[in-house]
């Protein structure tokens, strides 16, 4: 495969139809999933050079989707209903949990050598 295979590959991969699923409807409501996509690529190639001759060229291609929330459309009114990771966010948390410890405890050091 060459690289302008790999590039069409690619823009191929990257749709409308990878961001927005397929709508699912049910007693007027209509919910359709979104989801946020990243991608990035990169490629290369060889040339001869002395009396070692050498030919080369290379590709890659990585795409990831994580879920980003649902428009929920009834008649009259369209919500956005975003997607939470809890995990992030008991990790972010937790992190000012510790920093705060350690904030703390310094001062107290601090203070008790006065």
């Amino acid at each position: 495969m060459d690289i302008t295979e790999m590039i069409d590959k690619a823009q191929d991969s990257v749709t409308v139809g990878r961001v927005f699923g397929e709508p699912s409807t049910r007693n007027g409501m209509t919910v359709i999933p979104v989801a946020r996509i990243a991608g990035g690529g990169g490629g290369g190639s060889g040339k001869q050079e002395g009396e070692r001759p050498g030919e080369g060229s290379g590709g890659g291609f990585g795409l990831g989707a994580t879920p980003a929330g649902v428009f929920v459309v009834t008649d009259d009114e369209v919500r956005w209903l975003p997607a939470i990771d809890y995990t992030k966010v008991i990790m972010g948390a937790q992190t000012v949990a510790i920093v705060a410890l350690l904030v703390i405890g310094r001062y107290l050091k601090r203070r008790a050598r006065r």
